[in-house]
């Protein structure tokens, strides 16, 4: 689930919500479209937040030896 499915369901939802006139017995299809709407943007809300929650540090460190010679270290850390 993701982007995809979020878009979808808004999508989905808004054309139920606004664009049918259909009318079923027992069941209100413009409730069903806003639930179905705000879902959709939950979920696509919840996917960029969870995408983009991780951050990614890259330390290089260069130490130069009395020979000439360089060692270098690179480290990486990831924080939530």
């Amino acid at each position: 689930m993701g982007y995809g499915f979020g878009g979808f369901l808004l999508v989905l939802g808004l054309v139920l919500a606004f664009a049918v006139n259909t009318s079923v017995s027992g069941l209100d299809l413009q409730v069903v479209g806003i639930i179905m709407a705000v879902v959709g943007a939950a979920l696509i809300a919840l996917t960029a937040i969870t995408l983009n929650s991780k951050r990614s540090n890259r330390t290089v460190q260069t130490t130069t030896h009395s020979d000439g010679t360089q060692t270098v270290r690179e480290q990486r850390t990831d924080s939530a």
